[in-house]
């Protein structure tokens, strides 16, 4: 009887070994795995700052290492050709129903935090792939579009404006082109000549200033490729979409300007309320909440009305680190300080996003707490 059992048992054990799932399944079936483990943080410096050609090359390597999580295709060219990339995070390996979210960055090519936290936030979630379920849960369930850098020509001459001199987060279509939002539609002046800011004289910086909007809505490549590149996701459970800033410190909801061209509901109004209340409560971000932005074209609006998805801006940074400056041409430039900081200060809100994918999509409250490393986020800077 014992060698009876022996017998099927080396059997059973053989069996077992050869129907093995290997590692590289990322884990969605092996029970060992199921422990939410400790996540790691990536490993940067306050200096690592990445233009856009270190861009391309970290997330081809991040796409040669981790091939099964990360794809990478362009959505469209720059106005001097470059390649605007967006690169989708999810377990290729999983082929269940998902909910699709978007970030951007860099549709101000000085903006450089912006791009950097959207970096960080892909290193994060690929290295801790195979070993944090809450991780391995967001990456079963969702598929996340990132496009680091939406403005490639003014990341390179870390400029806010593309090379039409055109401020891309004003050339969307809605409110578009109004002077009150601080918008003049000029585009190339002769088809040559480019006037991203016209200043006027003895009026206090920000009320004096107003920036080329571009000659109509979606007149440049770049806003164009945004443009389809959110058609394509309102097929695939779309469910929010996220446009990144710096340095004004906050987040930011629709509207901000002008008479809305729809009501938003009492539900969808608590919803965008219930982000706000977390993100104060969890991060040294706040929320704006001071009523109408004189501000008209924007991304965030657009999407918002266009696909009716819960749609955001936040500000990374700090204005502690921005010099002012009274020339034309010149808004302000960034002192680029404590990079690792700031990585850290914004990764919550991120992940807040990610774990409420779908209850965004169904406007529901928001309400699932992220699980975030230790130091995450990091006591305020003093």
């Amino acid at each position: 009887m014992k060698k009876m059992v022996s017998i099927i048992t080396i059997i059973i054990l053989s069996f077992s070994s050869i129907l093995a799932i290997p590692a590289t399944c990322i884990a969605e079936k092996n029970p060992e795995t199921q422990v939410d483990k400790p996540t790691i943080l990536p490993d940067w410096n306050d200096g690592d700052y990445h233009d856009y050609y270190d861009t391309i090359q970290l997330l081809y390597e991040f796409n040669e290492k981790y091939p099964q999580l990360i794809s990478i295709f362009p959505i469209g060219e720059s106005v001097k050709g470059k390649e605007i990339i967006c690169v989708r995070i999810t377990n290729e390996n999983n082929n269940s129903n998902k909910f699709s979210g978007l970030m951007d960055a860099c549709i101000h090519g000085h903006e450089w935090e912006s791009c950097e936290g959207l970096l960080y936030l892909t290193e994060y979630l690929l290295i801790n792939s195979q070993t944090n379920a809450s991780i391995i849960k967001i990456l079963n369930t969702t598929e996340l579009y990132i496009v680091p850098i939406v403005n490639p020509d003014g990341r390179q001459k870390d400029q806010r404006w593309n090379e039409n001199g055109v401020d891309l987060n004003r050339n969307f279509d809605l409110f578009f082109g109004k002077l009150r939002g601080h918008c003049i539609p000029l585009g190339r002046i002769f088809e040559r000549n480019k006037i991203p800011i016209v200043k006027i004289p003895f009026v206090n910086m920000y009320s004096g200033w107003f920036y080329n909007c571009g000659k109509y809505p979606f007149s440049e490549p770049e806003t164009r490729a945004l443009k389809d590149l959110m058609t394509s996701l309102d097929k695939k459970n779309f469910s929010f979409y996220l446009n990144i800033h710096t340095p004004t410190h906050n987040l930011l909801t629709p509207w901000l300007s002008y008479k809305a061209p729809f009501e938003v509901t009492t539900q969808e109004q608590n919803v965008f309320n219930y982000a706000k209340d977390w993100l104060e409560n969890n991060t040294e971000y706040e929320a704006y909440r001071g009523g109408s932005v004189e501000r008209g074209g924007l991304a965030m609006d657009w999407c918002f009305k266009e696909f009716h998805v819960p749609s955001f801006i936040i500000e990374l940074y700090s204005m502690e680190y921005v010099r002012y400056h009274g020339k034309i041409f010149k808004y302000y430039t960034h002192e680029h300080h404590d990079l690792v900081h700031w990585m850290k200060a914004s990764l919550p809100f991120f992940m807040y996003l990610l774990v409420n994918a779908e209850k965004f999509h169904n406007w529901d409250e928001p309400a699932i707490q992220p699980q975030l490393p230790e130091g995450v986020p990091p006591p305020p800077l003093e």
